[in-house]
């Protein structure tokens, strides 16, 4: 299954105030002591759930606690369709890890879903990135460019001009 494609942009206040909620203790922060250290957030956060229909909420994890955590900060969105225009609501969870594992008894290996528990869509490692996939491509064209210009093969690259057709 693909990913989704939407995406959101981060409304920072509404994010600091939670993450300042969720550890209220002051951490170790030199620059302003008694004030709580809060870590650097995204701008723009893309859905991590698979496809899914408008009736299920747009799902990022905006924090992840240390490895001992045992609940992340999850930002979740909708977007409707009103008189005056498109209306974006969020909200934020802080939502326990998924506790679904898949092992490959062969190689006994495992690979823990990153998503929250009780989510609506598949499992993270069935949802496919298409923006992984398009950047991995992108990477290997110009891996295949850059490796015809040194080994002087193919002509399909350069920037010199070979193998360039006249326009017109």
């Amino acid at each position: 299954m693909l990913q989704c494609t939407a995406f959101a942009e981060v409304p920072e206040m509404g994010a600091l105030v939670v993450l300042t909620a969720m550890h209220p203790e002051p951490g170790p922060t030199p620059a302003a002591p008694g004030v709580p250290e809060v870590p650097e957030l995204d701008d723009m956060l893309l859905c991590e759930l698979g496809e899914h229909d408008e009736k299920t909420e747009h799902a990022a994890q905006l924090w992840s606690g240390e490895m001992a955590a045992s609940r992340d900060l999850w930002m979740f969105w909708t977007d409707a369709d009103t008189d005056t225009g498109m209306r974006r609501s969020f909200r934020f969870a802080e939502l326990p890890p998924c506790p679904a594992v898949l092992r490959t008894p062969a190689t006994d290996e495992r690979e823990v879903c990153v998503l929250f528990d009780r989510h609506s869509a598949p499992h993270s490692w069935d949802v496919t990135d298409p923006l992984a996939d398009l950047m991995a491509e992108r990477m290997r064209e110009e891996v295949r460019r850059e490796r015809g210009d040194d080994g002087g093969g193919n002509g399909d690259g350069g920037g010199d001009g070979a193998g360039a057709r006249p326009s017109g």
